[in-house]
C-alpha cells in the first residue's frame, strides 16, 4: 500500500495491487498523506494525531475520554483481533475520533467477543484506517510532533487530497482546549460498581468505609471501579464542580480525574476548587489531567509534550524507593518538574525522557501522579495507589 508521499494539491490517490484503489486517507497539517482501506464508519473527522504502544486493550483506548480531540495510531500491527465486548468500554461510546493501524481487521478470535471491530466502530460514527505504514508514521510524529490531521473514508474512494489537507491545518489543536466539561458527568451520582472477575462479572461495594468526591474530568469506569475496591463510596461530581459545593458532601477524600486538554485551560475553574479542597484539609489524590491541574493549584507550571506519552509500557521511578513501575500513560501535556515550589516533592519520574510523574505535598496527604494507576489496559504494578489514597482518608478520619 503506497503511503506517505507528500501531497501536491489536487493529487489523486494512487493505485495500488489489483486496481484497487484507496478507500481511506489520514493527511497530516504539513502536506504529507498516508492511503489505506477504511473500516467503521464513512466519513471525515480531524484531529491531534498520536501513537500507542500498547499491545492490548484498543477498545478500552478508543473510548478514553482522555483521547478526546484525538486519532489515535496503534503500533502494534494485530488491532481488532478480539473483537469488542460492552464489557470493555470505559465510556458510552469511543472519545477518540478515529484509528490508524497496519493490517487489515480480522475476524474476532475471542470467547468473549461480542461484535466485530470494524462494525463496533461504525455503530459509533468511528473512522478507522488500516493499511498505513505505522512504524513511518510514528517516527514521523517522534520527531515532528503530534500533527494536526484529517482522516476520511468513503467506500467508493472519492477523497480529495487536498481539502483534507486543508481540513488539518483549519484543526484549532489542544493548546489552550477546555475539553473536560464536553466529557465530564452533567450530573453528580453514586458509583458502587467494582471491577469485573472471572465467572462472576462486575461486583458491587455494599459496604463503603469512605466517602470519596471524584471530580470527573473524564475519568474511566475502571478508576471508579478501582476506588470502590478501595473500600470507597465514590460521589462522581461534574467537572465544574466548586470547591463548596464538593465540600458541602462531607467527603473523607477528593479524587481527581484523568481528561483530555490543556490543564491549564481547564485549570481556570478547576484549580480555584482544588486549591479550596486542600485548605480544608482533604485528602487528594489526582491523575493524569488530575496530576497536572494539582501541580497548578500548588504553584507549578504545566508544559506540551512534542510526542505525548501513550502506552502501557512505561517505566516510571519512584524517587522515594527506588522501586521501578510499569506504567500506563496517556497525557500530552506535564508538570514542569523544574517548576514545583517549596514545600511540593518530585516523587516519580518517567525513565523514558525524564519527565515529571508524581508528586506530593510535604506531610499532607495530597499526592498525584501522571499515569493511569487503575491499569485499564496495562499492568498493574501501580494498584497500590489506591490502597495509599484509602489509609491517608482513614487517618485523617
Amino acid at each position: 500500500m503506497p503511503s506517505g508521499s507528500h501531497v501536491v494539491p489536487g493529487s489523486q490517490p494512487p493505485a495500488v495491487s489489483a486496481g484497487a484503489r484507496p478507500t481511506a486517507c489520514l493527511a497530516l497539517a504539513d502536506g504529507t498523506l498516508f492511503w489505506g482501506h477504511g473500516f467503521g464508519a464513512a466519513g471525515q473527522t480531524v484531529g491531534e494525531l498520536c501513537f500507542n504502544t500498547a499491545m492490548t486493550g484498543y477498545q478500552e483506548i478508543m473510548t478514553d475520554p482522555s483521547y478526546a480531540h484525538q486519532i489515535v495510531t496503534f503500533t502494534f500491527p494485530h488491532i481488532g483481533n478480539t473483537g469488542t465486548t460492552p464489557e470493555d468500554d470505559e465510556a458510552a461510546d469511543p472519545v477518540a475520533r478515529g484509528m490508524v493501524v497496519r493490517w487489515p481487521v480480522t475476524e474476532p478470535s475471542n470467547w468473549r467477543a461480542a461484535a466485530h471491530l470494524s462494525d463496533w466502530l461504525a455503530s459509533r460514527g468511528r473512522i478507522g484506517i488500516s493499511g498505513v505504514d505505522t512504524r513511518r508514521l510514528t517516527r514521523h510524529i517522534r520527531i515532528q510532533g503530534m500533527p494536526h490531521a484529517a482522516l476520511a473514508h468513503d467506500p467508493e474512494g472519492r477523497l480529495d487530497a487536498a481539502a483534507l489537507v486543508a481540513a488539518a491545518r483549519g484543526f484549532d489543536g489542544l493548546e489552550g482546549a477546555d475539553l473536560a466539561r464536553g466529557v465530564s458527568t452533567a450530573q453528580s451520582h453514586v458509583w458502587t460498581e467494582t471491577g469485573w472477575s472471572w465467572g462472576s462479572g462486575f461486583g458491587r461495594q455494599s459496604a463503603p468505609k469512605a466517602r470519596v468526591v471524584a471530580i470527573d474530568y473524564g475519568a474511566k469506569r475502571t478508576i471508579f471501579r478501582r476506588l470502590a475496591e478501595a473500600g470507597a463510596e465514590v460521589l462522581v461530581m461534574p467537572a465544574t464542580s466548586t470547591a463548596e459545593e464538593v465540600l458541602a458532601h462531607r467527603p473523607d477524600g477528593v479524587f481527581l480525574s484523568n481528561g483530555p486538554g490543556d490543564p491549564a485551560a481547564t485549570g481556570a475553574y478547576a484549580v480555584p476548587m482544588i486549591q479550596g479542597v486542600m485548605a480544608a484539609e482533604k485528602p487528594v489524590f489526582g491523575i493524569c489531567l488530575g496530576h497536572q491541574m494539582l501541580g497548578l493549584a500548588l504553584g507549578a507550571r504545566t508544559m506540551k509534550m512534542t510526542h505525548g506519552h501513550h502506552g502501557a509500557n512505561h517505566p516510571v521511578k519512584d524517587l522515594e524507593t527506588g522501586k521501578v513501575e510499569i506504567t500506563s500513560m496517556n497525557h500530552g501535556f506535564a508538570v514542569d518538574g523544574t517548576t514545583l515550589p517549596a514545600g511540593v516533592i518530585e516523587t516519580h519520574r518517567s525513565l523514558f525522557d525524564g519527565s515529571n510523574c508524581g508528586l506530593r505535598l510535604d506531610g499532607r496527604p495530597v499526592f498525584s501522579v501522571q499515569y493511569h494507576p487503575e491499569a485499564s489496559p496495562g499492568p498493574q504494578d501501580s494498584h497500590y495507589l489506591f490502597g495509599r489514597f484509602a489509609e491517608a482518608m482513614a487517618a485523617r478520619r
